[in-house]
């Protein structure tokens, strides 16, 4: 027994319409023995080459992908913190030098 993938009449891959034969068995039309390989997108026959490429464009695969994730809010709030407490050092650090400057 073996396995037959099937593609349609511009040679795209049909998924879900693979089926198995006796090992004997004549290739029915749109039928090949080559499984495509795994993480394609939209895998295409090349019955010259006799081996599957992807087909879809780098758009295509792009709109696929899912969103990046939204910032986590509390990670926002603490780096905005950690700023702010950086500014009060400076400028408390600045009142100080004042405070000294002027006394001497």
């Amino acid at each position: 027994m073996k396995w037959l993938y099937k593609y349609d009449k511009k040679y795209n891959y049909i998924p879900g319409e693979e089926i198995q034969v006796d090992d004997n068995a004549e290739l029915p039309d749109f039928y090949c023995e080559i499984k495509p390989p795994d993480g394609m997108y939209l895998a295409k026959f090349d019955p010259g080459k006799g081996t599957w490429f992807e087909s879809a464009t780098k758009e295509y695969i792009e709109s696929l992908q899912p969103p990046e994730p939204e910032p986590d809010i509390t990670d926002l709030l603490k780096k905005q913190i950690a700023l702010l407490s950086l500014q009060i050092a400076r400028l408390q650090a600045d009142v100080e030098a004042s405070k000294g400057g002027g006394a001497s």
